[in-house]
């Protein structure tokens, strides 16, 4: 097939020749002829050395790579990229198990298909494009999906109206490419929670905190526990099942709240251990008094770019202070940052500040990040979004 080729300037090829994923606008000397967003593109160096194809895409990242070879993009590039993938994942006992049947299939750069995302729950994958070449590709995703995962996979549900570039104007709606079963629970470590991947955010459920909230539950015996930002309670039934004796879960939706208590229902019928309230969490915070000794801090993203990393960072020293100033001694934070701009480094001192402010003795007893389902290619660096610290507080 013949796709347009984009020229790069001389010395830009350096970061293709190092396998990194994206091309960026600027590094680009020349295009021969039209691309559509989301066309396939190949891409060359100023001496005309052939250096990798990737989706085209109007913005500051202007192709994101799919091979550093030239091989056709058909049903058989996307069967064995998912084929890896899904081994990875059976591989960490993830897939194919009755104790676990949800995890992240696909995590873009970290399985070499940049821009798009697939989480499975069950029987059902939710498919999302974050960009407008793998909104083209689904169809040929869902073929190639169906052929890896036979008869485990009931349902296909594309969940990309919220994540595609709005300026693209594709007017796509969210809706099931395959199958159209809602089913009623997942499980995750032997845990059963209701997803809403109709109209819940992201996909439905934050998988990847599955390790931080086993952790979590390590932690919680005989503790009264305080899960801020709970969405729909994942560190919540961890906790109780750790043996917390007080579990409060918060968030300012209301909708989140009923499916948090949906969940701990589903674990916990008529236990007496849990309320949950919808509310600003930071009201929330300062209006409590000093009555929790665990406090999970899992908020949204504070900084989507970083144009807004400096208020971010203000976010987070303000959000763990009052947590620093009320938990009681001996106390355990679960602190978190799932911004991808917000650097370790930068999330570790938001959080020092915010500890040096309270004037109290604390301790790091652990550093969190993503789990293995969420891999982090090693030539794309920027993919490592997660990051979280464990503390206690004397």
């Amino acid at each position: 097939m013949n796709y347009c080729k984009v020229i790069l300037k001389p010395k830009k090829e350096e970061s293709l020749l190092r396998f990194h994923p994206w091309v960026f606008s600027g590094a680009i000397q020349s295009i021969q002829g039209k691309p559509a967003e989301g066309d396939i593109v190949e891409i060359f160096g100023s001496n005309n050395q052939f250096l990798a194809l990737g989706h085209y895409q109007i913005g500051s990242i202007a192709v994101r790579i799919l091979s550093f070879k030239q091989i056709p993009i058909d049903i058989h590039f996307w069967v064995e990229r998912i084929e890896v993938a899904y081994s990875i994942r059976k591989s960490l006992g993830l897939a194919g198990t009755d104790y676990n049947n949800t995890y992240r299939l696909i995590h873009g750069e970290g399985d070499n298909l940049p821009g798009l995302v697939i989480d499975v729950y069950a029987h059902t994958a939710v498919v999302q494009a974050h960009s407008v070449g793998m909104h083209h590709a689904r169809s040929i995703i869902v073929e190639a999906l169906k052929k890896v995962m036979g008869e485990s996979l009931r349902n296909v549900y594309y969940k990309s109206e919220s994540t595609l570039p709005f300026k693209a104007n594709l007017g796509t709606e969210d809706g099931y490419l395959y199958g159209g079963e809602i089913e009623e629970t997942a499980v995750e470590n032997g845990l059963k929670f209701y997803v809403d991947w109709l109209k819940g955010q992201k996909t439905g459920f934050f998988v990847d905190q599955r390790e931080n909230r086993t952790l979590l539950q390590q932690y919680a015996k005989d503790r009264s526990v305080l899960n801020m930002f709970c969405y729909t309670g994942g560190f919540s039934f961890y906790a109780m099942r750790g043996g917390a004796k007080v579990v409060h879960s918060v968030d300012s939706s209301a909708r989140a709240i009923a499916l948090t208590n949906k969940n701990v229902e589903a674990n916990f019928p008529n236990d007496p251990r849990h309320e949950a309230y919808a509310e600003d969490a930071f009201k929330y915070l300062e209006k409590m008094g000093s009555n929790y000794d665990l406090i999970i801090l899992d908020p949204p993203a504070f900084a989507k770019h970083k144009d807004v990393l400096r208020n971010a960072l203000q976010g987070y020293r303000k959000l763990n202070a009052i947590a620093f100033e009320k938990i009681k001694p001996g106390g355990i934070i679960f602190t978190f940052s799932c911004s991808q701009v917000v650097s370790k480094e930068n999330f570790r001192l938001a959080v020092f500040s915010a500890a040096a402010q309270s004037g109290r003795n604390v301790r790091i007893l652990h550093q969190l990040t993503q789990p293995a389902d969420h891999p982090i290619n090693i030539y794309h660096p920027e993919g490592e979004y997660l990051k979280g610290l464990v503390l206690h507080v004397e």
